[in-house]
């Protein structure tokens, strides 16, 4: 945005308040697959307490037919809401016309979680989603005919540069692949419930910046309380099991 722009202020004059609404990666994307309504919000009060559902069309949680042959599982419809405070910020929402124009649509009143309910058909998506993430995103090919470009030798490569470099500040640990410590991690919290990232980077003799960023995203560091540093599992991921689990759980 340049600094001649004008940005119109409208919604603060009509005092419009807007959410903040978090959603999952997969229900975006069946949203920008619709091309009409998407799915219905109900807020309901329960004991005093306001408590707000989504549910997705039924159009957009079935599978396409090509997705349906590959076995892909119907995507979650029932998503209700964690609700938070603002917490003392000051957040706005803008948005930007075909024209460029700045409009300023309201100010944030709710932020919120929109969350599926935790089922085997959700599982199964949440699966399929942890296995297509660790897919090489290289792969070999076979070439028909004989490479005549010349290269020059180097002594060494960059990449194997790169790798010395962090194998040594890392110390002896390289990381395994991503699915292989997701099982690990998913087997010790079976036992407990909480785990410091030193007990983590025992049990899985992962590098710590590799083992947090896998945390972040299937975990939730407790900085207060009586658990204070230590992560636990994030409630989507508290049912999950390895595919050699559920193999051992079909067969008895």
């Amino acid at each position: 945005m340049s600094e001649k722009t004008e940005v119109n202020l409208t919604g603060v004059k009509q005092s419009q308040g807007v959410w903040l609404v978090k959603v999952p990666k997969y229900l975006s994307q069946q949203w920008d697959k619709a091309t009409g309504e998407v799915g219905k919000i109900s807020i309901n009060k329960k004991q005093g307490k306001t408590e707000v559902h989504f549910s997705l069309n039924a159009e957009l949680s079935a599978p396409a037919a090509a997705e349906e042959k590959e076995g892909l599982p119907q995507v979650p419809r029932d998503h209700p809401f964690t609700m938070h405070s603002v917490g003392g910020q000051t957040l706005a929402v803008f948005s930007q016309s075909n024209t460029d124009g700045i409009s300023l649509e309201g100010m944030v009143v709710h932020r919120a979680e929109c969350r599926p309910v935790v089922n085997d058909n959700y599982m199964k998506l949440k699966k399929l989603q942890i296995k297509e993430s660790t897919k090489p995103q290289r792969l070999s090919q076979q070439l028909e005919r004989a490479v005549t470009t010349v290269f020059k030798p180097v002594a060494n490569h960059d990449f194997n540069l790169e790798y010395e470099k962090k194998k040594k500040s890392e110390g002896k640990m390289v990381r395994a692949e991503r699915q292989v410590v997701l099982d690990m991690l998913f087997s010790a919290f079976e036992k407990h419930q909480y785990y410091n990232i030193k007990d983590l980077v025992d049990i899985t003799k992962q590098p710590v910046t590799y083992l947090k960023e896998i945390m972040r995203e299937i975990g939730t560091y407790n900085s207060k309380g009586a658990h204070k540093s230590t992560w636990e599992l994030k409630p989507e991921y508290r049912h999950y099991q390895s595919a050699e689990e559920e193999e051992e759980r079909k067969s008895s």
